[in-house]
């Protein structure tokens, strides 16, 4: 190239309109060729490749920014997903507390009912067992008495009655003063 310069150089001689200007015009015609020849060259073979790298760098960077919407998305619906089950986790576990107050209560009612209700056959059965012991001291008396009057009888009478009609004679006696 600097050959084809240093030609265009010294066949000029005419001095024109380029020339007064200080332009070779076979100089700048054979730059002009040189220029597409080098804009053909970089069309062909490095704009392809060069575009090819954008445009792949382009679509990486629109995939990086889908999936970072898609990951902020996902987070979002994972927060809230999160906190729906907390929520409902926390709503569990206010009705377990509850229905453990609840059968803690009803547990409680059945262990008074049924201590009352042992106390009151405890306390029925001691007075059933009073009322016989009262039974028993009764009669204990009452035959104790017919021996006492039965003895003092025959303390006071001076004779020895039999003993059956002696009892009898006191039972009617006692009858009659009821």
């Amino acid at each position: 190239m600097t050959f084809l310069t240093h030609f265009a150089s010294e066949t000029t001689t005419e001095p024109g309109l380029f020339g007064a200007l200080g332009i070779d015009w076979r100089l700048l015609v054979l730059q002009l060729v040189a220029f597409l020849i080098l804009v053909v060259i970089l069309g062909k073979f490095v704009y392809p490749w060069l575009m090819k790298q954008v445009d792949e760098r382009q679509a990486n960077i629109e995939a990086a920014a889908e999936a970072a919407t898609a990951a902020q998305k996902a987070a979002a619906d994972s927060q809230e997903k999160t906190a729906e089950q907390l929520d409902a986790a926390r709503k569990e576990a206010a009705e377990i507390v509850n229905t453990a107050k609840l059968e803690a209560a009803e547990m409680a009612r059945r262990s008074e009912e049924k201590a009352r209700k042992t106390a009151e056959r405890i306390a029925a059965d001691a007075h059933a067992q009073i009322d016989k012991d009262i039974a028993a001291a009764r009669t204990a008396l009452y035959n104790d008495t017919l021996e006492l009057v039965a003895t003092a009888t025959t303390k006071i009478v001076g004779s020895e009655l039999t003993k059956n009609i002696d009892q009898a004679r006191i039972k009617k006696a006692v009858e009659e003063s009821k």
